[in-house]
């Protein structure tokens, strides 16, 4: 097979065969005779299995005036075939046209803008996409140098030829109207740099499409804090339901520590409300006035989370207008900053995260001046960052610079006497949403609800409630309503109590408001006792349960003897 692309090719794909007595060899020589006719000429003596590259470069290191040809040696170490010079030389010709044309289909099939400079930042290889982002034709940009069409500062190629450095997927601003992901690495020959490539990708409609994702969720942010302020400015922590100890005690913690400017870390898992929490403690704070600025560290690109963050210096750049782009950190100074998701951020960003904390003060990305903010940092995560810091997959030094006050928001599973009050309020919020009567929900879908784990936790509750108002009929919502992973636990036993409106109709109740059948086996007492087991001693659960007010309830309790504490 004749070379088509690579030199790696045998030397012997280009011999013709050669009797052994026209060529003279000396054992261990590499230089022989051939004898043609009546006149004899020096030639190399090359192994057959050479590559056509090493036999290029012994033809290099020939001392002669004349340019010998090759004589092969099979494996045997007698000649075998003739490679003349000439023949030698087309061999390399077509393969120099050959990668010439596979370049130029190669560069020109890519999406990505490539350029390829020599040592003195001339361009030699200007591709079609590059042509077609930057929009200037390769024959104005071939030949001349690079910074004759942007601005020195913003080529990332210089550093590759005069540093040697190579970057990978690097957030770039080359031109103001432009954003790409360059990747850049010096060409080498034999040690030195003799040239320079890069390969970007535009994201500027990735860009743009952020942005405004970025403005929507902050103007999103801004309502829910003027609705705040409107709902309760005496209870930041009123968006925050549940009764239970687990919950309360969570709050009372949030409470004491949003006082302060203290960095705050929440653990949760997915769904509890961590969010929820964070925006509490900055309304609770002392700048509650100042902006709270959110940024989810798992949703942003991590070639992006940058810009997001420190923002980009628009004047930096040729025909940049004067005004940047302002990140997350500077949008949240005086304020509250969240980080959302923590445990997702990459070890390179992580870096650039401690050192914007430890000296309070960053560079945008293209810019030259330092900003010094003064922001409170809320982090959250679902992960266990210890583990994680164990792994090598975040750094000690930030985790003990976010760990200042750990808050932990316990799973709707652990809080499950929270259900029925969560139930109800969720209930009520979309039938005003949908304009219709609130619904009724039956006993054995209740304790159904009460009884399932919640992976998904209140967010995943508040998405079952919302399908249950959509199915439910008639006002009354029933098992075959719920999502199959729940009704499987519906009837697996009979309620331990029955239950009374709001949750189902009853035929017969009793003075005191709660069914009692003729021949029932339980008495008062321990009716009041089921439904504060059931409820895992939710009062105002029990009490609903039960049918009476939970007024009632406790002089209920008071009568029987009933601890408060149950």
């Amino acid at each position: 097979m004749k070379p088509l692309f690579s030199l790696d090719c045998p030397l012997a794909c280009l011999a013709e065969p050669i009797g052994s007595a026209a060529v003279s060899i000396r054992d261990g020589e590499t230089e022989g005779v051939l004898h043609l006719g009546d006149r004899d000429a020096a030639v190399l003596v090359v192994p057959e299995k050479e590559t056509l590259l090493k036999a290029g470069e012994q033809l290099l290191a020939w001392k002669r005036p004349s340019v010998p040809d090759l004589v092969t040696l099979n494996e045997a170490n007698t000649p075998s075939g003739l490679v003349t010079a000439h023949r030698l030389f087309s061999a390399f010709v077509t393969l120099a046209q050959n990668q010439s044309a596979l370049l130029h289909t190669l560069l020109d099939t890519m999406s990505e803008a490539i350029t390829i400079v020599d040592m003195h930042n001339v361009v030699h290889y200007w591709n079609k996409a590059a042509e077609n982002i930057y929009e200037i034709d390769r024959a104005q940009v071939v030949g001349t140098p690079l910074d004759a069409h942007f601005d020195s500062e913003s080529i990332r190629l210089l550093d590759a030829l005069k540093q040697g450095t190579s970057v990978q997927r690097v957030y770039h601003i080359p031109r103001p109207d432009r954003h790409v992901l360059i990747n850049a690495a010096p060409i080498r020959q034999e040690g030195d740099i003799i040239g320079a490539i890069s390969i970007e990708q535009d994201i500027t409609e990735l860009v743009r499409l952020n942005e405004e994702l970025s403005h929507t969720t902050a103007h999103l942010h801004n309502l829910q804090q003027e609705m705040s302020r409107f709902q309760a400015a005496d209870d930041p922590f009123f968006t925050i339901k549940g009764h239970s100890a687990a919950i309360q005690s969570a709050i009372q913690a949030a409470r004491k520590v949003a006082q302060t400017d203290a960095t705050v870390l929440i653990y949760g898992e997915s769904g509890v409300g961590k969010e929820l929490f964070a925006q509490a403690i900055h309304q609770a704070s002392r700048r509650r006035e100042k902006p709270f600025i959110a940024i989810n560290c798992g949703a942003i690109p991590a070639a992006l989370f940058e810009s997001e963050l420190f923002g980009y210096q628009g004047g930096a750049f040729t025909g940049a207008e004067k005004k940047g782009k302002p990140g997350k950190l500077e949008l949240a100074h005086g304020g509250t900053l969240f980080l959302d998701e923590i445990g997702e951020l990459p070890l390179e960003l992580q870096v650039k995260l401690l050192r914007a904390l430890q000296e309070r003060q960053f560079y945008r990305v293209g810019g030259t001046e330092p900003i010094t903010v003064n922001t409170r940092i809320v982090a959250a995560t679902n992960r266990q960052l210890e583990h994680m810091v164990a792994e090598g997959r975040f750094r000690e030094d930030l985790y003990y610079r976010l760990n200042v006050f750990t808050l932990e928001i316990p799973p709707l599973r652990e809080r499950r006497e929270d259900i029925p009050e969560l139930v109800q309020l969720f209930l009520h919020e979309y039938a005003i949403a949908n304009d219709q009567p609130v619904p009724r929900i039956t006993p054995d879908v209740m304790q159904a609800l009460i009884d399932h784990t919640w992976p998904g936790n209140i967010r995943q509750l508040r998405n079952v409630i919302e399908r249950l108002s959509i199915l439910q009929e008639g006002g009354v919502i029933l098992p075959e309503h719920l999502p199959s992973a729940i009704r499987s636990l519906t009837l697996a036993a009979p309620p331990a109590v029955p239950l009374t409106p709001p949750y189902a109709p009853v035929s017969q109740t009793s003075p005191a408001g709660y069914p009692f059948a003729p021949d029932s086996a339980l008495s008062e007492r321990e009716r009041i006792l089921a439904a504060l087991d059931r409820t895992y001693g939710n009062k105002k659960a029990a009490a609903d349960l039960l049918g009476i007010s939970r007024g009632t309830l406790y002089n209920k309790m008071r009568k029987y003897g009933i601890s408060h504490e149950r």
